[in-house]
């Protein structure tokens, strides 16, 4: 597999100066971008990070600064359908695929083109919402990692009671329609940042870290990623029911949740890493869903986190 350059666009919050971006392409033909961050000091290992849905590689700059300040190179994924991978619908601002198994072909891809870059390892891994979902599926399918930590995984959608039932009917009846496609209701096709101020937002409780999702979105519109699909609504309800049924990895984990999230399913995060023997669940305090984007108190208590938890298994006990 050979990799070729690909846009890094550093001109909003950019990332460690080391970084570069490149394309590389799946097994069934898709071309997608991930981003590395290796500058010299990184030896501890390199961090994986899965990104949730609608976000992109340029998002993760000023955590690969975070790792990188702690010792760790960073690899971050545009997965099919957003950042600059190729788009699934005519419609690219809808965020669309067509079976959660294909994001572990893009998975297979990156792990690929890893072989061919001077990255230290071990690797760690990092899932973010989807990029929790996608990891811990991927972790089932012998991803190679030494450790993983999620943030806000999306084990589950926080869907109201009286609305859960509409999505699965809907889920199932807009295929047989041909209206698989179709944005799902209560989504809308412009970007959250775009359309929410930062009043009571879901993402953050950090002003200066909104205007720097918005700004960068807005110098790079090509980055910018609506709402899901009735089929990825229905193919994640899916995936997420089927993770519920395995038992953890065998692995040291650790989980990050703010006590405000309102975007994925607390309770099925609660339930898995009250039984994940090697994990950890910690609760960030007034956080939102974007823990490693928050104030700058409570990323940096996320950030120490992960970095404990990733050198527990790699430094030997006195």
């Amino acid at each position: 597999m050979s990799l070729s350059i690909a846009p890094l666009f550093t001109d909003v919050c950019a990332g460690p100066p080391s970084g570069a971006a490149f394309w590389v392409h799946t097994e069934d033909g898709l071309r997608l971008r991930f981003g590395a961050w290796n500058r010299e000091g990184t030896n501890k290992g390199t961090i994986l990070v899965f990104p949730g849905r609608t976000e992109y590689v340029e998002k993760y700059g000023p955590a690969a600064c975070e790792f990188a300040a702690r010792g760790y190179a960073t690899v971050a994924i545009d997965w099919r359908g957003q950042g600059l991978a190729d788009r699934m619908l005519d419609d690219p601002r809808i965020g669309h695929v067509g079976d959660f198994e294909d994001y572990q072909k893009d998975v297979a891809a990156i792990m690929d083109a890893l072989d061919q870059l001077d990255l230290p390892k071990p690797y760690f891994m990092v899932g973010h919402s989807m990029g929790g979902c996608i990891g811990l599926r991927a972790l089932y399918n012998g991803l190679d990692v030494a450790a993983c930590a999620f943030t806000a995984p999306m084990w589950g959608i926080r869907i109201s009671p009286f609305l859960r039932p509409l999505a699965w009917a809907l889920g199932h009846s807009m295929p047989v329609m041909g209206q698989d496609h179709r944005i799902a209701p209560t989504t809308f096709p412009e970007p959250y940042v775009h359309i929410a101020p930062f009043e009571d937002n879901k993402l953050t409780t950090d002003p200066d870290t909104y205007t720097r999702l918005q700004d960068q979105l807005t110098a790079h519109p090509g980055l910018a990623l609506g709402g899901p699909s009735f089929a990825w609504l229905r193919k994640a309800l899916f995936e997420t029911q089927d993770l519920a049924k395995l038992p953890a990895p065998n692995l040291t984990c650790a989980t990050f949740l703010g006590t405000n999230e309102r975007i994925v399913h607390v309770q099925r995060i609660e339930d898995r890493m009250a039984g994940w023997e090697n994990g950890t669940l910690v609760m960030v305090e007034n956080g939102e869903h974007e823990v490693l984007m928050e104030t700058p108190q409570m990323r940096a208590s996320v950030f120490d986190g992960i970095a404990k938890t990733f050198r527990s298994v790699t430094t030997p006990a006195a």
